[in-house]
Protein backbone atom coordinates (compact mmCIF):
# COMPACT_ATOMS: atom_id res chain seq x y z
CA UNK A 1 0.00 0.00 0.00
CA UNK A 2 2.69 2.50 0.61
CA UNK A 3 4.38 1.43 -2.60
CA UNK A 4 1.37 2.34 -4.18
CA UNK A 5 0.97 5.92 -2.49
CA UNK A 6 4.64 6.25 -3.47
CA UNK A 7 3.91 5.79 -7.24
CA UNK A 8 1.34 8.66 -7.03
CA UNK A 9 3.34 10.97 -5.22
CA UNK A 10 6.30 10.21 -8.08
CA UNK A 11 3.83 10.89 -10.89
CA UNK A 12 2.47 13.96 -9.48
CA UNK A 13 5.44 15.27 -8.75
CA UNK A 14 6.90 14.41 -12.65
CA UNK A 15 3.31 16.17 -14.11
CA UNK A 16 3.79 18.71 -12.21
CA UNK A 17 7.58 19.58 -13.18
CA UNK A 18 6.12 18.86 -17.03
CA UNK A 19 3.29 21.76 -16.71
CA UNK A 20 6.03 24.37 -14.75
CA UNK A 21 8.70 23.77 -18.09
CA UNK A 22 6.06 23.75 -20.71
CA UNK A 23 4.54 26.69 -18.95
CA UNK A 24 8.22 28.36 -18.54
CA UNK A 25 8.63 27.73 -22.03
CA UNK A 26 5.72 29.68 -23.63
CA UNK A 27 5.95 32.29 -21.39
CA UNK A 28 9.37 33.02 -21.62
CA UNK A 29 9.34 32.95 -25.47
CA UNK A 30 10.37 36.05 -27.46
CA UNK A 31 7.41 38.12 -28.85
CA UNK A 32 8.13 38.05 -32.92
CA UNK A 33 9.18 40.82 -34.88
CA UNK A 34 6.89 43.20 -36.81
CA UNK A 35 8.58 43.45 -40.50
CA UNK A 36 7.56 45.75 -43.04
CA UNK A 37 5.48 44.80 -45.84
CA UNK A 38 7.39 44.26 -48.62
CA UNK A 39 6.88 47.00 -51.58
CA UNK A 40 5.22 44.88 -55.02
CA UNK A 41 8.63 44.43 -57.54
CA UNK A 42 8.54 46.72 -60.48
CA UNK A 43 9.85 44.32 -63.89
CA UNK A 44 12.72 45.85 -65.40
CA UNK A 45 12.23 45.99 -69.06
CA UNK A 46 14.65 47.21 -72.29
CA UNK A 47 13.37 50.02 -74.81
CA UNK A 48 14.79 51.95 -77.78
CA UNK A 49 14.07 55.01 -78.57
CA UNK A 50 12.30 55.72 -82.00
CA UNK A 51 13.93 57.74 -84.48
CA UNK A 52 11.30 58.75 -87.31
CA UNK A 53 12.80 60.57 -90.74
CA UNK A 54 12.41 60.65 -94.53
CA UNK A 55 12.44 57.58 -96.38
CA UNK A 56 12.29 55.92 -100.08
CA UNK A 57 11.88 52.23 -99.53
CA UNK A 58 12.13 49.32 -102.02
CA UNK A 59 9.26 47.03 -103.49
CA UNK A 60 10.73 43.39 -104.64
CA UNK A 61 9.54 41.43 -106.98
CA UNK A 62 10.16 39.35 -110.07
CA UNK A 63 9.31 38.09 -113.59
CA UNK A 64 9.92 36.51 -116.69
CA UNK A 65 10.92 38.94 -120.02
CA UNK A 66 8.67 38.58 -122.87
CA UNK A 67 8.83 40.48 -126.24
CA UNK A 68 6.96 43.52 -126.50
CA UNK A 69 5.79 42.37 -130.13
CA UNK A 70 5.35 38.91 -131.05
CA UNK A 71 4.07 37.92 -134.34
CA UNK A 72 3.66 35.03 -136.17
CA UNK A 73 4.16 36.05 -140.07
CA UNK A 74 1.78 33.51 -142.71
CA UNK A 75 2.11 34.09 -146.28
CA UNK A 76 -1.16 35.95 -148.61
CA UNK A 77 -0.75 34.36 -151.54
CA UNK A 78 0.26 30.03 -152.69
CA UNK A 79 3.11 29.61 -154.49
CA UNK A 80 6.94 28.14 -154.26
CA UNK A 81 9.15 29.54 -151.29
CA UNK A 82 12.54 30.03 -153.81
CA UNK A 83 14.76 32.50 -151.51
CA UNK A 84 14.88 33.34 -147.85
CA UNK A 85 17.40 35.88 -145.95
CA UNK A 86 20.54 35.42 -145.79
CA UNK A 87 20.49 33.80 -142.05
CA UNK A 88 17.32 32.91 -141.84
CA UNK A 89 17.23 30.33 -138.35
CA UNK A 90 15.93 31.05 -135.23
CA UNK A 91 18.04 33.40 -133.40
CA UNK A 92 19.19 35.64 -136.25
CA UNK A 93 18.54 38.92 -136.24
CA UNK A 94 16.75 41.09 -139.39
CA UNK A 95 15.82 44.89 -139.90
CA UNK A 96 12.35 46.78 -140.73
CA UNK A 97 11.44 45.68 -144.29
CA UNK A 98 13.90 42.86 -145.07
CA UNK A 99 13.07 40.59 -147.30
CA UNK A 100 12.66 37.16 -144.70
CA UNK A 101 10.85 34.81 -147.55
CA UNK A 102 10.26 34.48 -151.51
CA UNK A 103 7.73 33.39 -152.95
CA UNK A 104 7.49 32.57 -156.71
CA UNK A 105 5.96 35.51 -158.42
CA UNK A 106 5.96 34.73 -162.37
CA UNK A 107 2.21 34.16 -162.01
CA UNK A 108 1.60 37.51 -159.98
CA UNK A 109 3.39 38.99 -162.56
CA UNK A 110 0.96 37.51 -165.33
CA UNK A 111 -1.97 38.47 -163.62
CA UNK A 112 -0.72 42.20 -163.46
CA UNK A 113 -0.15 42.03 -166.89
CA UNK A 114 -3.55 40.65 -167.62
CA UNK A 115 -4.94 43.29 -165.22
CA UNK A 116 -3.32 46.35 -167.24
CA UNK A 117 -4.72 45.30 -170.49
CA UNK A 118 -7.92 44.82 -169.22
CA UNK A 119 -8.14 48.13 -167.99
CA UNK A 120 -6.60 49.61 -170.99
CA UNK A 121 -9.70 47.93 -172.79
CA UNK A 122 -11.88 49.46 -170.37
CA UNK A 123 -10.93 52.78 -170.92
CA UNK A 124 -10.87 52.80 -174.82
CA UNK A 125 -14.77 51.53 -174.30
CA UNK A 126 -15.57 54.88 -172.08
CA UNK A 127 -13.33 57.17 -174.65
CA UNK A 128 -15.56 55.50 -177.37
CA UNK A 129 -19.21 55.91 -175.44
CA UNK A 130 -18.32 59.95 -174.63
CA UNK A 131 -17.74 60.02 -178.52
CA UNK A 132 -21.22 58.64 -178.76
CA UNK A 133 -23.02 60.23 -176.03
CA UNK A 134 -21.55 63.26 -177.74
CA UNK A 135 -22.30 62.99 -180.81
CA UNK A 136 -26.05 62.12 -179.81
CA UNK A 137 -26.38 65.14 -177.69
CA UNK A 138 -26.01 67.01 -181.35
CA UNK A 139 -28.11 64.85 -183.50
CA UNK A 140 -30.90 65.88 -180.81
CA UNK A 141 -30.57 69.39 -180.85
CA UNK A 142 -30.85 69.27 -184.58
CA UNK A 143 -34.31 67.76 -183.83
CA UNK A 144 -34.70 70.91 -182.22
CA UNK A 145 -36.18 69.06 -179.04
CA UNK A 146 -35.41 70.37 -175.78
CA UNK A 147 -35.49 67.18 -173.51
CA UNK A 148 -33.77 64.24 -174.64
CA UNK A 149 -34.18 60.70 -173.49
CA UNK A 150 -30.98 59.34 -171.56
CA UNK A 151 -30.85 56.16 -173.34
CA UNK A 152 -30.63 57.74 -177.05
CA UNK A 153 -28.13 60.20 -175.13
CA UNK A 154 -26.48 57.08 -174.10
CA UNK A 155 -26.18 58.00 -170.40
CA UNK A 156 -26.04 54.32 -169.32
CA UNK A 157 -23.83 52.90 -171.43
CA UNK A 158 -21.56 55.44 -170.32
CA UNK A 159 -21.64 54.60 -166.68
CA UNK A 160 -21.31 51.12 -167.39
CA UNK A 161 -18.59 51.78 -169.33
CA UNK A 162 -17.09 54.11 -166.36
CA UNK A 163 -17.95 51.07 -164.00
CA UNK A 164 -16.12 48.92 -165.90
CA UNK A 165 -12.79 51.10 -166.09
CA UNK A 166 -13.21 51.66 -162.27
CA UNK A 167 -13.44 47.47 -161.87
CA UNK A 168 -10.30 47.20 -164.29
CA UNK A 169 -8.41 49.33 -162.25
CA UNK A 170 -9.41 47.64 -158.50
CA UNK A 171 -8.04 43.91 -160.47
CA UNK A 172 -5.05 45.99 -161.57
CA UNK A 173 -4.10 47.13 -157.48
CA UNK A 174 -5.12 43.98 -156.32
CA UNK A 175 -3.06 42.06 -159.42
CA UNK A 176 -0.06 44.28 -157.87
CA UNK A 177 -0.73 43.52 -154.48
CA UNK A 178 -0.28 40.44 -154.78
CA UNK A 179 3.12 40.53 -156.53
CA UNK A 180 4.86 42.62 -153.97
CA UNK A 181 3.56 39.81 -151.08
CA UNK A 182 5.51 37.36 -152.49
CA UNK A 183 8.36 39.51 -150.82
CA UNK A 184 8.14 39.16 -147.36
CA UNK A 185 8.98 40.82 -144.44
CA UNK A 186 8.31 42.21 -140.89
CA UNK A 187 7.35 46.00 -140.22
CA UNK A 188 10.18 46.64 -137.66
CA UNK A 189 13.32 45.73 -136.33
CA UNK A 190 13.27 42.01 -135.22
CA UNK A 191 14.82 38.52 -134.19
CA UNK A 192 13.74 35.26 -135.76
CA UNK A 193 11.89 32.98 -132.83
CA UNK A 194 10.82 30.43 -135.00
CA UNK A 195 10.79 29.04 -138.74
CA UNK A 196 8.12 26.82 -140.35
CA UNK A 197 9.20 26.39 -144.35
CA UNK A 198 12.53 26.71 -146.56
CA UNK A 199 13.40 26.71 -150.14
CA UNK A 200 11.53 24.46 -152.41
CA UNK A 201 8.50 24.39 -150.03
CA UNK A 202 5.36 25.00 -151.62
CA UNK A 203 2.66 27.07 -149.40
CA UNK A 204 -0.68 28.49 -149.55
CA UNK A 205 -2.27 31.45 -148.35
CA UNK A 206 -2.53 31.92 -144.48
CA UNK A 207 0.31 28.69 -144.08
CA UNK A 208 2.62 30.15 -141.09
CA UNK A 209 6.01 31.20 -142.26
CA UNK A 210 8.07 32.50 -139.61
CA UNK A 211 7.79 33.91 -136.29
CA UNK A 212 9.93 36.73 -135.28
CA UNK A 213 9.65 39.33 -132.42
CA UNK A 214 10.46 43.08 -132.52
CA UNK A 215 14.44 43.96 -130.85
CA UNK A 216 13.49 47.69 -129.80
CA UNK A 217 12.19 46.83 -126.44
CA UNK A 218 11.04 44.22 -123.86
CA UNK A 219 8.56 43.99 -121.39
CA UNK A 220 8.27 41.55 -118.09
CA UNK A 221 4.93 41.59 -115.94
CA UNK A 222 5.96 41.97 -112.22
CA UNK A 223 3.48 40.62 -109.74
CA UNK A 224 2.26 43.07 -106.50
CA UNK A 225 0.60 42.14 -103.87
CA UNK A 226 -2.33 44.79 -102.13
CA UNK A 227 -0.02 45.96 -99.86
CA UNK A 228 2.80 46.51 -102.35
CA UNK A 229 0.16 48.41 -104.45
CA UNK A 230 -0.09 51.18 -101.66
CA UNK A 231 3.58 52.10 -101.99
CA UNK A 232 3.59 52.76 -105.19
CA UNK A 233 2.23 55.47 -107.66
CA UNK A 234 0.94 52.99 -110.42
CA UNK A 235 -1.12 54.04 -113.50
CA UNK A 236 -3.82 52.53 -112.90
CA UNK A 237 -6.67 54.52 -114.50
CA UNK A 238 -7.00 56.11 -117.56
CA UNK A 239 -5.71 59.36 -116.78
CA UNK A 240 -3.01 57.91 -114.68
CA UNK A 241 -2.33 56.57 -117.97
CA UNK A 242 -2.65 59.53 -120.43
CA UNK A 243 -0.85 61.61 -117.96
CA UNK A 244 2.15 59.06 -118.10
CA UNK A 245 2.38 59.05 -122.08
CA UNK A 246 2.43 62.67 -122.60
CA UNK A 247 5.23 63.32 -119.82
CA UNK A 248 2.87 64.54 -117.45
CA UNK A 249 3.58 61.77 -114.54
CA UNK A 250 7.03 60.81 -114.17
CA UNK A 251 7.91 56.98 -115.24
CA UNK A 252 8.30 54.73 -112.38
CA UNK A 253 11.57 52.86 -112.44
CA UNK A 254 12.57 49.65 -112.20
CA UNK A 255 16.08 47.85 -111.76
CA UNK A 256 16.07 44.37 -112.85
CA UNK A 257 18.84 41.77 -112.45
CA UNK A 258 19.62 38.53 -113.92
CA UNK A 259 22.12 35.88 -113.63
CA UNK A 260 23.59 34.80 -117.29
CA UNK A 261 27.43 33.07 -117.36
CA UNK A 262 27.70 33.13 -113.91
CA UNK A 263 27.42 36.63 -113.50
CA UNK A 264 24.89 39.31 -111.98
CA UNK A 265 23.54 41.86 -114.96
CA UNK A 266 21.46 44.87 -114.21
CA UNK A 267 19.04 46.72 -116.19
CA UNK A 268 16.91 49.84 -115.93
CA UNK A 269 13.07 49.85 -116.81
CA UNK A 270 10.12 51.87 -116.50
CA UNK A 271 6.50 50.91 -115.44
CA UNK A 272 4.58 52.08 -118.55
CA UNK A 273 0.86 50.33 -117.21
CA UNK A 274 -1.03 47.99 -115.09
CA UNK A 275 -2.66 44.76 -116.73
CA UNK A 276 -6.83 45.13 -117.26
CA UNK A 277 -7.85 42.53 -113.98
CA UNK A 278 -6.17 40.92 -111.23
CA UNK A 279 -5.23 37.76 -111.33
CA UNK A 280 -8.20 35.11 -110.37
CA UNK A 281 -6.01 32.45 -108.27
CA UNK A 282 -3.28 34.25 -106.66
CA UNK A 283 -5.35 37.84 -106.20
CA UNK A 284 -2.32 39.83 -107.44
CA UNK A 285 -2.16 42.86 -109.55
CA UNK A 286 0.37 42.96 -112.91
CA UNK A 287 2.76 45.95 -113.72
CA UNK A 288 4.03 45.59 -116.74
CA UNK A 289 7.49 46.92 -116.97
CA UNK A 290 9.52 47.92 -120.84
CA UNK A 291 13.44 48.03 -120.87
CA UNK A 292 14.53 49.60 -124.52
CA UNK A 293 17.24 48.58 -126.24
CA UNK A 294 17.44 45.20 -124.57
CA UNK A 295 19.50 43.67 -127.58
CA UNK A 296 22.20 46.22 -127.70
CA UNK A 297 25.90 43.83 -128.48
CA UNK A 298 27.87 43.29 -125.29
CA UNK A 299 30.82 45.67 -126.15
CA UNK A 300 28.36 48.26 -126.63
CA UNK A 301 27.06 48.09 -123.30
CA UNK A 302 29.41 45.69 -121.60
CA UNK A 303 26.50 43.58 -120.66
CA UNK A 304 25.17 40.21 -122.73
CA UNK A 305 21.33 40.56 -124.29
CA UNK A 306 18.25 40.40 -122.46
CA UNK A 307 16.41 37.97 -124.13
CA UNK A 308 13.06 36.75 -123.80
CA UNK A 309 12.46 33.77 -121.30
CA UNK A 310 15.40 35.18 -118.97
CA UNK A 311 14.45 35.39 -115.48
CA UNK A 312 14.86 38.45 -113.74
CA UNK A 313 14.24 39.80 -110.03
CA UNK A 314 13.29 43.59 -109.97
CA UNK A 315 14.03 46.63 -107.06
CA UNK A 316 10.76 49.36 -107.43
CA UNK A 317 12.02 52.51 -105.29
CA UNK A 318 8.98 54.07 -104.01
CA UNK A 319 7.74 57.36 -103.37
CA UNK A 320 9.20 59.07 -100.44
CA UNK A 321 7.61 58.71 -96.98
CA UNK A 322 7.49 61.37 -93.94
CA UNK A 323 8.23 59.80 -90.66
CA UNK A 324 9.23 56.23 -90.89
CA UNK A 325 10.64 54.55 -88.42
CA UNK A 326 12.44 50.74 -88.65
CA UNK A 327 11.67 48.27 -85.78
CA UNK A 328 12.71 44.92 -85.74
CA UNK A 329 9.77 42.63 -87.21
CA UNK A 330 9.43 40.31 -83.37
CA UNK A 331 8.23 43.67 -82.10
CA UNK A 332 5.13 43.53 -85.07
CA UNK A 333 2.10 42.16 -83.13
CA UNK A 334 -0.65 40.84 -85.19
CA UNK A 335 -3.25 43.36 -84.72
CA UNK A 336 -0.50 45.67 -86.35
CA UNK A 337 0.29 46.95 -82.79
CA UNK A 338 3.69 47.60 -80.94
CA UNK A 339 5.06 47.53 -77.15
CA UNK A 340 5.91 50.75 -75.39
CA UNK A 341 6.40 52.53 -72.55
CA UNK A 342 4.58 56.15 -72.25
CA UNK A 343 5.87 59.31 -70.46
CA UNK A 344 5.71 57.60 -66.79
CA UNK A 345 6.93 54.45 -67.66
CA UNK A 346 3.53 52.90 -67.76
CA UNK A 347 3.30 49.61 -70.07
CA UNK A 348 1.04 49.74 -73.50
CA UNK A 349 0.49 49.10 -77.05
CA UNK A 350 0.78 51.36 -79.89
CA UNK A 351 -1.38 50.74 -83.15
CA UNK A 352 0.77 51.95 -85.80
CA UNK A 353 0.65 51.69 -89.63
CA UNK A 354 2.76 48.94 -91.49
CA UNK A 355 4.30 49.91 -94.82
CA UNK A 356 6.75 46.81 -95.35
CA UNK A 357 8.43 44.00 -93.34
CA UNK A 358 10.35 41.07 -94.01
CA UNK A 359 11.34 38.44 -91.91
CA UNK A 360 14.27 40.92 -90.16
CA UNK A 361 12.48 44.33 -89.66
CA UNK A 362 9.25 46.27 -90.44
CA UNK A 363 8.81 49.88 -91.63
CA UNK A 364 6.10 51.10 -90.01
CA UNK A 365 4.63 54.93 -89.43
CA UNK A 366 2.85 56.62 -86.38
CA UNK A 367 5.30 56.95 -83.97
CA UNK A 368 6.68 60.03 -82.47
CA UNK A 369 10.89 60.83 -82.09
CA UNK A 370 11.64 59.38 -78.95
CA UNK A 371 9.19 57.10 -78.32
CA UNK A 372 10.16 54.68 -76.01
CA UNK A 373 10.11 50.95 -78.14
CA UNK A 374 9.98 47.70 -75.65
CA UNK A 375 12.24 45.18 -76.70
CA UNK A 376 12.26 42.73 -73.70
CA UNK A 377 9.53 40.63 -71.57
CA UNK A 378 6.44 42.33 -73.47
CA UNK A 379 4.86 39.62 -73.23
CA UNK A 380 5.10 38.96 -69.25
CA UNK A 381 3.42 42.55 -68.90
CA UNK A 382 -0.40 43.91 -68.39
CA UNK A 383 -1.19 47.09 -70.25
CA UNK A 384 -1.10 50.19 -67.75
CA UNK A 385 1.79 48.60 -65.17
CA UNK A 386 4.74 50.81 -64.02
CA UNK A 387 8.15 49.68 -65.27
CA UNK A 388 11.55 50.31 -64.47
CA UNK A 389 13.03 51.54 -67.95
CA UNK A 390 16.35 50.12 -69.21
CA UNK A 391 17.22 51.89 -71.96
CA UNK A 392 19.43 50.85 -74.23
CA UNK A 393 20.34 54.08 -76.14
CA UNK A 394 19.91 52.76 -79.07
CA UNK A 395 18.78 54.92 -81.86
CA UNK A 396 17.02 52.89 -84.64
CA UNK A 397 17.89 54.80 -88.02
CA UNK A 398 14.76 54.74 -90.53
CA UNK A 399 17.10 53.04 -93.66
CA UNK A 400 16.18 50.53 -95.75
CA UNK A 401 17.86 47.59 -94.60
CA UNK A 402 17.29 45.52 -97.54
Amino acid sequence: MKNFIKRQQRAIGIAVIGFLVSYGLFVGKPAPEKKPKAAPEIPITETFLANPSSLTLTVKTQGTIEPRFKIAISSQVSGLVIATSKEFFPGSYFTKDETLVSIEKADYEYAVAKAESQLAAARQRVAEEKGRALQAKRQWQQLGSSEANALFLREPQLAAANAAEYAALQELDAAKRNLTRTQISAPFNGRIMDKFVDVGQFVSPGARLVEVHATDAVQVRLPLTDRQIALLDLPLTEEDSIRLEIGEQDAIKVDLAARFGGKIWGWVGKIVRTEAQIDVKSRLVYAVAEIENPFISEKESGRPPLAPGMFVSAEIRTREFEGVTVIPRNLLRNDSTIPILNEDNRFNYLPITVLKSNKENAWILGLKSGTKIVTRDSGMLRVGQKVLNQNSNKLVKAIDLE
